[in-house]
């Protein structure tokens, strides 16, 4: 367990964005996503040059466009609640292929897909070009609180352990027979997933017993390195929200 791996999200390589030390590009991501956000819905243009940004991105760090794909079914609860909104809004009705649909929960659902769009490709681009430890290790480095970031190392180290426990309980049910087909099979389901939750705490207090056997006191490991990182990199990491912010105030001042 303490020996690093690569994760699945993780796409190794040696280009500049790679390069880049973990909390510069942490900083700028989050410059990125709050400049897209605050940007005014009607403004489409704007949204097609944050994505020509990201896009740019992508090219420098070689990180192809099926990859990211991929990895951006994650957003499919955002798309859902999206594609509900023109139903379920009020106001004034406009009628799409014979169907009556509200204009403002039109605008609305764009103005979520946009932005939650923008903000899932730019964090799948941040994990790619960036290894978990080295993102810890930023966190730490930008002060973040010592406790969130074990949280999000034992969430990050143990998730995949949790969903290859999913495969194999799915893997055992299906030997049995097992086909889940409607409402009937969610009480099996039900109870997979309560004992999966006891499995899952109690593989958390052998872990734990297991870390203070090893002489853990409560806190995350120091630092190995506490080299800040060159002015150069904090330049460069700022070129993306940089960029977007004069996107931003363009869209405001022509609006």
């Amino acid at each position: 367990m303490g020996a690093g791996h690569a994760h699945r999200l993780h796409l190794p390589g040696r280009s500049p964005v790679h390069r880049l030390p973990a909390q510069c590009k942490l900083v700028g991501l989050v410059g990125f996503v709050l400049v897209v956000v605050a940007t005014p819905r009607t403004a489409y243009w704007a949204f097609g040059c944050y994505a020509g940004l990201l896009l740019a991105v992508a090219v420098v760090a070689r990180v192809r466009l099926g990859f990211v794909a991929k990895r951006a079914v994650v957003e499919v609860p955002v798309v859902v609640f999206a594609l509900l909104l023109p139903f379920v809004a009020q106001g004034p009705r406009i009628e799409v292929v014979g169907i009556a649909l509200s204009e403002s929960g039109l605008l609305s659902a764009w103005n979520v897909l946009a932005k939650a769009t923008l903000g899932v490709v730019g964090s799948i681009l941040l994990a790619a070009t960036t290894e978990q430890r080295d993102l810890l290790v930023g966190l730490r480095r930008l002060k973040m609180p010592g406790q969130l970031v074990q949280i999000a190392s034992f969430m990050v180290r143990y998730l995949d352990v949790i969903a290859d426990q999913m495969h194999r309980m799915r893997i055992a049910r299906e030997a049995r027979g097992f086909t889940p087909h409607g409402p009937r099979s969610w009480p099996v389901l039900a109870r997979s997933a309560g004992a999966l939750f006891i499995r899952s705490y109690e593989r958390g207090e052998r872990v734990h017993l297991a870390m203070l056997s090893r002489g853990y006191t409560g806190g995350p490991p120091p630092v190995l390195s506490e080299t800040r990182a060159a002015t150069s990199a904090w330049v460069s990491a700022a070129a993306l929200p940089v960029v977007a912010l004069m996107i931003a105030v363009t869209a405001w001042w022509t609006r």
